[in-house]
């Protein structure tokens, strides 16, 4: 086989219809646009526009609130600060926010560190964190450690 012998399959490539190049063509004069209206001239922008009825998109109610001053937790396993606790990357006895990022189990801190239940904690763990999910604070103190939440403005400093 050599180059010149390649083709694609059939069907798989179609030739670009060329309009307004004659009447044998079949797409002549008028390219397929029909006669005169806003749609065969260029520069047509009516995607939401009904011809001046009230467009769909404002005759749905809306609903729903986005809070503007919400807070945006980073949010983190339990299952995985244990994973990193016996790969030795945390140290079970201090575990803080600061920590958490140097290790890698975190990102970035957001509003703060969050910390919740999925998964298992064995090590007996003392953790300092901006927020935790009532079974993540019980599943910490069955393991024999302890989970704080520290103050919103110690963890800002």
């Amino acid at each position: 086989m050599r180059l010149n012998e390649l083709s694609d399959n059939p069907g798989a490539t179609k030739k670009r219809k060329r309009v307004g190049r004659g009447p044998g063509s079949g797409t002549g004069k008028m390219a397929g646009r029909g006669i005169k209206g806003q749609k065969s001239r260029s520069g047509v922008a009516i995607k939401g526009f009904e011809g001046g009825q009230m467009p769909l998109y404002q005759r749905l109610p809306k609903r729903g609130f986005n809070k503007p001053n919400r807070k945006a937790f980073a949010v983190i396993n339990l299952g995985l600060i244990q994973k990193f606790i016996d790969l030795g990357k945390l140290d079970a006895n201090s575990i803080s926010e600061d920590a958490l990022i140097e290790s890698g189990v975190v990102r970035r801190k957001l509003d703060g560190i969050r910390v919740l239940a999925k998964g298992e904690i064995t090590a007996k763990a003392t953790i300092a964190v901006t927020g935790a999910s009532k079974a993540a604070v019980e599943a910490v103190e069955k393991a024999g450690g302890a989970l704080t939440i520290v103050a919103k403005e110690a963890a800002a400093e």
